[in-house]
């Protein structure tokens, strides 16, 4: 019997990668995910949600939490600035070619 190969995610040519993790978008997020949304956009500052957040979409509770552990061990102050590791994470997701 043969094993089932995970499919690849290939270099971006201007289209999405499918994914395995069903993304909830932002226009369709409703009832807790959407409050879990708008408590990221509440602690970033931004207004679009990024992938990477929107994967956790399905548990809005654990979302919470993962938002809270990214912004304690990434964003505290330490020895890089946080710019500095926003390029680090940046480049890993780009070599792990991460559509997120």
């Amino acid at each position: 019997m043969a094993q089932e190969k995970d499919p690849v995610i290939k270099p971006r040519d201007g289209e999405p990668q499918p994914t395995k993790i069903q993304i909830t978008e932002d226009l369709e997020a409703t009832g807790d995910t959407a409050a879990a949304y708008d408590y990221w956009r509440a602690g970033s500052g931004r207004t679009q949600v990024p992938g990477i957040i929107k994967c956790f979409g399905a548990r809005p509770d654990f979302l919470r939490q993962v938002v809270d552990f990214s912004n304690t061990v990434h964003f505290s102050q330490g020895h890089l600035a946080r710019r500095h590791k926003e390029m680090i994470a940046s480049y890993v997701s780009y070599l792990n070619r991460c559509p997120y």
